[in-house]
Order: C-alpha cells, then structure tokens, then sequence
C-alpha cells in the first residue's frame, strides 16, 4: 500500500512528457544541425536574443552550467558572427553579449519553429489551453526559483499568464 508521500511512479506523464520536449526540440534541432549547432547553442543563443546585455556570469546563472560549458558554445556562436561581447558602459572589463543581425534572424527562427507547435497544441486544447500550460510548467520548476524565472520571462514581448 502506498501513502500520499511515496506515490506510484507517474510512468505515464513522464514517458509523455519526455516525448513531447524531444518533439518541442527537434523542430529546433533539425534548423540547428544546419548551422552545425547543437541545444546548448539554442539555449545560448535564446536567452542573449531575449535579453540583450546579459553578461556572462547572468546567462551562467539561467543556464545553470559551468563557465567551461558556456565558454565552448559561445566561443563558436562569436566566431561564426551570431552574437557578440561588447564591453559594459560602466565596467569596461565587462563583457555584455547581444546577438548580430544573423544571430536575431537565427533566433526568431527557431522561436518560430518552436511557436508554431504551441499553437497547434493550443488551439486543439481551447482558450484556457495557454493558461493552464504556462501553470502546470510553472509548478514543475522548483519553488524558490519560481519568482526569479517569473521575472526573467517576463520581458516585452514574453506574457505569461499564470492563474494563481
């Protein structure tokens, strides 16, 4: 017998889950794979797109990996001209990125890509589909980073809209 702490495994949502993000990314995935580009490079070049001026030590705090991860992809998305490091107004010695022309091209791309598989799933659920989603994924992400991601997401041009 199982209590309310140990519940059966859930092997259902996650099979459905996994099943849908390895959907959600390839659409990525296959327009990335032409530029020799991988998911580590999306991720890179999605958060400089949304939020021009990130620095280095910000974009490794969303990404939530190791400056040696972030060095490699980066290295490349500079030398092939999709983003580049400028210094900072006050701090010189600080390294701001913004995407190129090429890079925003890239990047609203592969937001499409990624859209047009939102919509679809979210016509066939109806007008709540948006709100209930943008719910259920804010539920996932572990509670003491909710508000902080919140306000990351929350930039012209991101609405979320999340019932309380």
């Amino acid at each position: 017998m199982r209590s309310i702490a140990d519940p059966a495994p859930m092997y259902d949502m996650i099979e459905l889950f996994y099943f849908a993000y390895r959907d959600f990314v390839g659409d990525a995935d296959r327009l990335l794979e032409t530029f020799g580009f991988g998911r580590a490079h999306h991720r890179v070049l999605h958060f400089v797109a949304r939020h021009p001026g990130l620095t280095i030590a910000e974009l490794l705090d969303i990404l939530a990996i190791t400056k040696q991860s972030l060095n490699r992809v980066l290295k490349e998305l500079v030398a092939q001209d999709f983003i580049e490091a400028r210094a900072g107004a006050l701090d010189r010695r600080q390294r701001r990125l913004h995407v190129t022309a090429k890079g925003e091209d890239l990047a609203l791309k592969l937001a499409r890509a990624q859209t047009r598989r939102f919509a679809a799933a979210m016509r066939a659920l109806g007008p709540d589909a948006k709100t209930d989603a943008a719910a259920f994924l804010l539920e996932m992400i572990d509670r003491e980073a909710r508000e902080r991601i919140l306000a990351l997401i929350d930039a012209p041009g991101a609405p979320v809209e999340v019932r309380s």
